[in-house]
């Protein structure tokens, strides 16, 4: 399946051009440094360190946005990338734990929005409960995560 994600024509250009793998890693990379930076903004603010003027649902309705959208361009974009050297990338240890990290990740927001974030109108304005907290670090980890593996992949 990767071999043949490989030989599409769209893949095929991206691999051979000196010019469309640079631009779709740029776009990659910026849209990317805007989910980490959104996604740290509320983990930060459900750790109690930042942002404490703010409830938790006011932040996360302001930053959700941009991290959606930021994260559309971000698998798009990394779609590309990955299709012009699919069967590589899918051999490659740290691609395979940023994927695995990165879903992880995703589990994580769900409990969060699903479990955990189900009675924030009783905590948002103050220190969120301890599971609350778990959530963002948790989240935070993952993040880091999957950003020191994504750099890593460039090295193998």
């Amino acid at each position: 399946m990767m071999v043949w994600l490989e030989s599409r024509p769209f893949a095929i250009a991206i691999a051979e051009s000196s010019w469309l793998f640079p631009i779709f890693e740029s776009l990659h990379v910026l849209a990317f440094a805007i989910v980490v930076g959104t996604v740290a903004i509320m983990d930060l603010r459900l750790l109690n360190v930042a942002n404490r003027d703010r409830s938790v649902s006011e932040l996360i309705s302001s930053t959700l946005p941009w991290t959606w959208s930021a994260f559309a361009v971000t698998v798009v974009a990394g779609f590309l990338l990955f299709s012009s050297k699919a069967a590589f990338y899918f051999d490659n240890g740290p691609f395979r734990l940023k994927m695995v990290v990165l879903a992880l990740a995703g589990v994580n927001m769900l409990v969060f929005h699903f479990v955990t974030g189900r009675d924030m109108v009783r905590w948002e304005r103050g220190a969120p409960p301890l599971r609350a907290r778990i959530a963002g670090a948790l989240s935070l980890t993952f993040w880091v995560t999957i950003v020191a593996a994504g750099r890593w992949i460039g090295f193998t």
